[in-house]
């Protein structure tokens, strides 16, 4: 069964360079368009799709509230977001949203492809120039003496998945990495969530940082 996707930005253009992409994939199908915030909550509502890839910047209601009234309203649709890289301040209000992924507008459209991908099969993704701008934000140059303290409490496996998690892989590409199976990456992925309080994948991205595992 196909991976049914709305698309909504308020530029036809590049719904339609989105439009274009998906209709070459056989596992992937458009099920609609919006160019605005009201419509797309609209769209999501009436058209039940698996992922909804939300421009940020739109007239009227933008990205960050349509999200909001989406994941409320107990849709199963995962959102992924369009954000430009001067965007940060509405990627932080899309977190609190509950979108599940963003990705950058300037990347090959390949890769936004495979993000849509990733993001309906459960995983949430960021695109490494959206991670920079959320550990500038949440890391200080301070020494990580405290969140290092918090990773006392995990396994020597569950550091190196939250390792892979901050520098921004996959649940598949972290299992290709250490030889486990999906399954084992996401039973650890649930444990580190647990351990560390974290609500969401990019909180553990977020601690990784602060923990210096990784390093912009």
């Amino acid at each position: 069964m196909s991976t049914r996707v709305v698309l909504v930005d308020d530029q036809p253009l590049i719904r339609s360079a989105l439009r274009v992409l998906i209709a070459d994939a056989e596992d992937l199908v458009v099920v609609g368009e919006a160019g605005t915030g009201d419509e797309a909550v609209a769209l999501v509502a009436r058209e039940a799709p698996d992922v909804v890839v939300m421009d940020i910047r739109m007239p009227g209601m933008d990205g960050i509230e349509a999200t909001r009234r989406i994941v409320a309203s107990g849709a199963a649709a995962r959102v992924l977001v369009l954000t430009t890289f001067d965007d940060d301040e509405y990627v932080y209000g899309a977190l609190r949203a509950g979108a599940s992924g963003f990705v950058v507008k300037d990347m090959a459209l390949d890769d936004i492809l495979g993000a849509v991908r990733v993001v309906a099969g459960g995983d949430a993704i960021v695109a490494p120039r959206v991670t920079r701008l959320l550990v500038s934000h949440f890391v200080s140059d301070e020494p990580a003496t405290a969140p290092r303290r918090v990773l006392d409490q995990i396994t020597e496996r569950e550091r190196e998945v939250l390792t892979l998690i901050g520098q921004g892989r996959s649940n598949h590409e972290i299992a290709d990495d250490l030889h486990i199976t999906v399954a084992t990456v996401k039973a650890h992925v649930a444990r580190l969530l647990t351990k560390l309080d974290a609500r969401d994948r990019v909180q553990l991205v977020i601690i990784a940082f602060e923990a210096r595992l990784v390093v912009v």
